[in-house]
């Protein structure tokens, strides 16, 4: 009788650590892993199947004399240390018993290796947002590349001879710069507040209204308020990229960028080669065309464009610091690791500035090109960097991060800078054309990378502000570039903007190699 008291004892005992280890490890799977589950599986009913573990405990008839009860150490030191949180486990400690027969007690665990669930690497997507948004950067793309081969050819009538020419056209870039860097953060703020699709579409009315009144022309101040208004509401890239940001899992970001910047390719590949086609007509037409294909994606966007932000997530009120530029951009450049990020964005962005503006007018200077070759060669750019985005993006992607992704592009954007300056030395478009193309290479890595950085820095509630505070800061480097870059190219010499370029990058890669992370 004490035999089986002492057993039933042991047994109790084994039992009862038994249910203390099924029961912490039922809450610890409860608090760390629910709403992860829930997010990769969707459905509370396999979430309760993770989490679940079964104790039965069957007893029948009273043991004999000569029962025993025998419990394996091994298994509970089994179970204390190997219990899986995606596992489902089956925990049943059966006894049997019969007067005249031994009473055995089992303990035994089962993984259900058939409900074993895997964190899913990929995340369900809105396929309306993702479809909407990249339509709108692909009609974006064509509406921005499809007016740069005619801009020199516009300005043309207005100035006496070709440096008031290139100067009047990087003013003109800098005019639009300046006013996106005055209206971004406010743009910005307003979308974190009420919603993407708001601030999206009237962005994109504002462009199409900026296009039409470039086009029709007459004066020279009647083009500066073309770009004017285009640039006061010029928030559509800030936006559309925070947009993205809502319905992109973190992890994913940088993938699915550069496939923003191939779409943003094909886009740029079909404007410049239209645009230099339609200019044949006349060189306003292609304005024009960018104001109709844009208003066609605002019609679009109004009938078929989800909003991305939740309520929840919204910002709560908006102060006047929010609307404040300068205020946003020491804001931004004090949140943790962003500030060497955009400090090295924005040397990046000082030459790459001035080079867009004054690459038209480098062209016809340089080489005597009409608007069809210059539109070629964007053309060019946009294909390359579709080629980039669809077959060495993605293996960059599995080797290097970000950073050194970014790091590479720069690198690449050196030295194409160096053979644009050697083609301007020499006049010698072929290793023009060459610099172009390992400069639009470099170009196609940085972007994605740099905007992938930047959205995983921030919540979704400051996504908003820091796409429109990045803005900012690019507008700021384009408002800026475009005019040293249109002083130093009349006073130094069409290579000018090129060295600039060179000097400004390599101190952009120092930078961000001293950044964390």
């Amino acid at each position: 009788m004490s035999n089986l008291s002492s057993h039933n004892s042991r047994f109790n005992s084994k039992s009862c650590k038994a249910q203390n280890i099924i029961k912490d490890t039922s809450q610890r799977l409860e608090s760390e892993t629910e709403s992860n589950i829930r997010q990769d599986i969707g459905s509370d009913s396999n979430l309760d199947s993770v989490q679940s573990a079964n104790l039965s405990i069957s007893q029948s008839s009273e043991p004999g004399p000569e029962s025993e009860s025998k419990i394996s150490e091994d298994i509970i030191s089994n179970l204390e240390s190997n219990l899986n949180p995606v596992n489902s486990i089956n925990l049943n400690v059966s006894q049997s018993s019969n007067s005249k027969r031994k009473q055995s007690s089992e303990l035994y665990i089962e993984p259900n290796t058939e409900q074993s669930i895997k964190k899913s690497e990929y995340q369900p997507i809105d396929r309306h947002a993702l479809i909407f948004g990249l339509i709108s950067v692909f009609l974006c793309g064509i509406g921005f590349s499809i007016i740069a081969p005619v801009v020199p050819f516009l300005v043309k009538p207005y100035v006496n001879d070709s440096s008031e020419q290139a100067i009047v056209v990087t003013l003109l870039t800098s005019v639009y710069a300046f006013c996106v860097f005055i209206a971004a953060p406010a743009l910005g703020a307003l979308s974190d507040r009420y919603g993407r699709r708001l601030v999206l579409l009237s962005s994109l009315t504002g462009a199409a209204i900026g296009y039409f009144i470039f086009g029709i022309g007459g004066a020279l101040w009647v083009l500066f308020l073309g770009r004017i208004i285009e640039g006061i509401t010029g928030g559509s890239v800030a936006t559309i990229f925070a947009y993205f940001s809502d319905i992109i899992p973190r992890e994913q970001r940088t993938k699915y960028f550069g496939w923003v910047s191939a779409v943003v390719g094909v886009g740029t590949v079909l404007g410049p080669t239209v645009g230099g086609f339609l200019a044949k007509f006349g060189y306003a037409v292609p304005m024009y065309f960018g104001a109709a294909i844009t208003l066609a994606n605002v019609i679009y966007g109004y009938f078929f464009m989800p909003e991305s932000l939740s309520k929840n997530n919204r910002l709560k009120e908006i102060t006047f610091s929010r609307l404040n530029p300068f205020a946003q951009l020491v804001h931004i450049l004090s949140m943790k690791n962003l500030g060497r990020l955009l400090v090295s964005a924005f040397l990046i962005w000082l030459p790459n500035g001035s080079l867009q503006a004054i690459f038209s007018q480098f062209t016809i200077d340089t080489f005597s090109w009409k608007p069809t070759m210059i539109g070629l060669m964007f053309s060019i750019m946009g294909f390359q960097d579709i080629i980039s985005q669809a077959f060495i993006m993605p293996k960059l992607l599995r080797k290097l991060t970000d950073k050194q992704i970014a790091i590479l592009g720069m690198v690449l954007e050196i030295v194409g800078y160096s053979l644009i300056g050697a083609s301007a030395l020499c006049t010698f478009y072929p290793i023009f054309i060459i610099g172009v193309f390992v400069f639009g290479f470099g170009d196609s890595i940085f972007g994605p990378s740099f905007n992938g950085m930047l959205s995983k820095s921030a919540l979704s509630s400051e996504q908003g502000r820091v796409q429109g505070g990045s803005q900012s800061i690019q507008a700021l480097a384009r408002m800026i570039g475009p005019i040293i870059g249109g002083q130093i190219y009349v006073v130094f010499g069409h290579a000018a903007p090129a060295m600039m370029g060179m000097i400004l990058i390599a101190a952009a890669v120092g930078v961000l190699i001293r950044r964390r992370g």
